[in-house]
């Protein structure tokens, strides 16, 4: 069998990817080879329905990296994320592999001193599916069974395992940041459960505008996302002094200009989060639609959304608690501030959105009151 994944410039890689998109306009329904010679080999059936039974994403390669088998879980990954249904397994995964990384698995799987074999990692994404977050090994099959080619021959055929790590990573993330968020809260004795209710509205504000076309940005992954990092919008408060951040009545022009400086600071803390969306709520949550805001001026859509949403979700729990400056304002009055500020404070799209769910805010503080 010629293995044409032995090559060490471009003119072979060039080739591959012809014989790949020919053999894509020729793949059947599944986009499986169904009179691949390995299906004839006993060995290569005994790995295949070896992994008939495993619940994680595997598949059997030939030795152009075409289907020849993928099980259940892996089908259904490529359905649930959309994926076009090829016989290439780098045109079936194209849009989460980039070029640079399909070249890299092209030229390990290639070549001996890299025993035919890569590991990486995978992220999958679509509008209607959770983001997940795959660690990829694909490694080489002989039909011999002595673990390595004949002279001047690659593998005949190779095995994909897709390990799904995202709970492992998100958990990691999660609890790393929320102790950074406990300890900003020890800062700001004033906020009670100011944080916990932010996540609430902005995740139900998220949720409401899930369908709607004019925010394509909005996913599945958006709304999670949102639901968590909301909390972290000012986490920059941790660098603020004492005496500023616990005074009592207005600050002065000084003391003002120091407090505005937590969302830089936050945006700095959350720089290492690998979601931008953090560092966008930490940085612009403050910025009004008509550019008056701060640090930036920002204004309209320069703002993120991410950010526009949260700085709703705070408002209107900022205008519902009582404070040294202020008494605790009923939500009735809490709304009709806001539809005061359309336009000015606030996006007045997103305006729209709270008024259609304002009674879910209601709810949300009511059963989550100080």
């Amino acid at each position: 069998m010629d293995n044409n994944l032995m090559w060490d410039g471009g003119e072979e890689i060039e080739e591959l990817e012809a014989i790949d998109e020919a053999r894509d306009e020729e793949a059947p329904e599944e986009g499986v080879a169904q009179d691949s010679e390995l299906l004839a080999e006993p060995g290569a059936r005994s790995v295949m329905r070896s992994y008939d039974q495993i619940p994680e994403p595997l598949a059997f390669l030939d030795d152009k990296l075409g289907f020849v088998f993928r099980n259940k879980p892996f089908k259904d990954l490529v359905q649930a994320f959309g994926y076009p249904e090829t016989h290439s397994f780098l045109n079936t995964l194209s849009r989460a592999i980039n070029s640079d990384t399909a070249l890299a698995i092209k030229e390990s799987l290639g070549k001996k001193e890299k025993g035919h074999a890569w590991k990486g990692t995978i992220s999958h994404k679509a509008k209607d599916a959770a983001a997940i977050i795959t660690k990829v090994h694909i490694f080489p099959y002989f039909a011999d069974g002595r673990g390595s080619a004949k002279p001047g021959r690659g593998p005949e055929a190779f095995s994909v395992y897709l390990d799904d790590v995202t709970e492992e990573n998100k958990k990691f993330l999660r609890d790393m940041f929320s102790s950074l968020l406990e300890a900003s809260k020890l800062k700001d004795n004033d906020t009670g459960k100011h944080i916990e209710r932010v996540n609430l509205y902005t995740s139900v504000l998220a949720k409401a505008m899930f369908n709607d076309s004019q925010w394509p940005e909005v996913d599945k992954d958006f709304i999670e996302n949102i639901g968590f990092l909301a909390a972290m919008h000012d986490v920059g408060k941790i660098g603020t002094p004492d005496d500023i951040l616990n005074k009592e009545g207005p600050l002065n022009e000084f003391e003002w200009s120091i407090m505005k400086e937590h969302t830089k600071n936050g945006a700095f803390i959350l720089s290492s989060y690998p979601n931008s969306m953090a560092k966008e709520i930490a940085l612009s949550h403050h910025e009004w639609w008509n550019g008056s805001g701060y640090p930036y001026n920002l204004e309209g859509k320069m703002i993120p959304l991410s950010a526009r949403i949260v700085t709703i979700a705070d408002v209107y729990d900022a205008l519902r608690m009582k404070r040294s400056y202020k008494p605790a304002y009923s939500h009735a009055i809490a709304i009709q501030k806001i539809k005061q500020e359309r336009e000015v404070h606030f996006d007045p799209h997103l305006v729209d959105v709270v008024l259609g769910i304002q009674d879910s805010f209601a709810e949300i503080y009511t059963a989550n009151e100080d």
